[in-house]
Order: C-alpha cells, then sequence, then structure tokens
C-alpha cells in the first residue's frame, strides 16, 4: 500500500483507516473506531465500507439499437 496517510476522521467523529483494497479497489476504508454520537447504521467498528465505482460504470448489457431520427411527411 502506498505510504502516506494511514486515518482520518468522518464529519459523524468516526475515525477511519485505510488498508491494502482487491481487485478493481486499490485502498479499502475501513472504521477503526465508531463514534459514540455517530448516528449511521452503516458505520460498524472494524468493517471496510465500500466504494460501489463499478456501479458507476457504463452498463455491459447489450442495449437495443438506437433508433434513427423521424422525418415528418408532408
Amino acid at each position: 500500500m502506498r505510504k502516506g496517510l494511514d486515518h482520518g476522521h468522518l464529519a459523524c467523529g468516526c475515525r477511519i483507516g485505510f488498508r491494502q483494497g482487491v481487485e478493481g479497489s486499490p485502498v479499502t476504508v475501513v472504521i477503526d473506531r465508531k463514534a459514540g454520537g455517530c448516528r449511521l447504521t452503516i458505520h460498524v467498528q472494524g468493517m471496510p465500507v465500500y466504494d460501489y465505482r463499478e456501479a458507476l460504470r457504463p452498463s455491459t448489457r447489450i442495449s437495443p439499437p438506437t433508433e434513427g431520427e423521424y422525418e415528418e411527411e408532408g
């Protein structure tokens, strides 16, 4: 993993750490310490926070061909 930033703090007060990631994501963000006042249920101490960058990529499904422009008759 790259040297440099090893932890950070979120606005809710939780402390995050960075670990070696998996294929497609070079870094995994993990909640090191959940803040007492954090109301986010997705922040669980020791669990990774996943990014969904792959979900933002264009679809690989075959889509129907786009239709050409229509001309009015008249």
